[in-house]
């Protein structure tokens, strides 16, 4: 593959960074790649099991990594607040925080709630992100050169936002679900950007995408209910079809630390946003609608009680 690759990474030494679900997949990747460069990682997981065996695994890839494992359950935002909490108590009289990737997410459940009574893929994928992101702004703010990076989907075409059915609970269709939980996440971005040019913070709100990556998030849902033809059909199709980890976690590694990424960017892998160096990617035209984006803000705040500090109240 060529283009733009782990290698080109610049120098993180000196940086803090929190990722999102990096017990495996592309959050695995990206905290790994992150340390391997000297940046200070968190790794942000709901399961201290699995936030463990990463822990492990990732200080025998990289042994002079300086990484830490901390609990974080996006589907609870009592843990969301009690992470954000921790991390204030713990920072407290040291630097900021350089970057935060928001790479947790959950993929075609059935339907689940989460503990706050969400829909379990808008309430996770969106909300949990939305609150926790909101709960360290502060922080980053006061870091010159901070980035917030939010996983998407190329899967967010599937559908629009409905605004005044954001919990699904008119009609569920699992993948439309997912694909509207990934459309928040672009409009969450496009108007984060917004606010913070307009607050006139250089902190830049990005987002990325994997492709068709091999995770575990793709047998998941067939995986819950029992359904084991359909869970054999999900792996298959990774080993057919599916570009590895590494490749998958390049985009994000490139929203995260390559020059001159442009807030609101989509970044994807070139070939027909499939695999492939990571480039710009195509997204949907409802993913830039200030209108929409400002009603989803407005509501995700109501939601979560997170109301954000330091950024353009304008559109409010």
């Amino acid at each position: 593959m060529t283009g733009w690759n782990a290698s080109d990474i610049p120098d993180q030494s000196g940086r803090t960074a929190v990722v999102t679900g990096a017990n495996s997949g592309i959050g695995y990747v990206t905290a790994r790649e992150l340390a391997r460069r000297g940046a200070r990682v968190i790794l942000a997981c709901r399961s201290e099991e699995r936030g463990t065996r990463a822990l492990g695994l990732l200080l025998s890839e990289v042994p002079s990594a300086e990484v830490e494992f901390r609990r974080l359950d996006l589907g609870d935002l009592s843990s969301v607040r009690e992470f954000a909490e921790s991390y204030d108590r713990d920072e407290a009289g040291g630097g900021g925080l350089d970057l935060l990737v928001n790479n947790a997410g959950v993929m075609a459940l059935p339907y689940r709630q989460t503990v706050d009574g969400f829909e379990s893929q808008f309430g996770v994928n969106h909300l949990g992100h939305f609150a926790l992101t909101g709960l360290l702004l502060p922080r980053l703010l006061r870091t010159p050169g901070a980035r917030i990076v939010t996983v998407s989907s190329a899967f967010h075409a599937l559908g629009n936002i409905d605004i005044d059915d954001l919990n699904s609970e008119r009609n569920y269709r699992r993948w439309i679900a997912y694909g509207r939980s990934k459309t928040a996440n672009l409009l969450f971005v496009h108007e984060l950007a917004r606010r913070l040019a307009a607050s006139g913070s250089d902190v830049v709100a990005a987002a990325a995408h994997p492709g068709y990556a091999e995770t575990n998030l793709q047998a998941a849902g067939p995986k819950m209910e029992g359904r084991r033809i359909a869970e054999r059909v999900m792996w298959l199709g990774n080993r057919a079809l599916a570009q590895p980890a590494a490749a998958g976690a390049l985009p994000s590694l490139y929203a995260a630390t390559a020059r001159g990424v442009r807030p609101d960017s989509f970044t994807g892998p070139r070939v027909l946003g499939w695999q492939g160096a990571p480039g710009k990617s195509w997204r949907a035209k409802w993913t830039l609608n200030d209108a929409v984006a400002q009603r989803l803000w407005a509501a995700s705040e109501g939601l979560t009680g997170v109301r954000y500090s330091g950024s353009s109240p304008s559109g409010d």
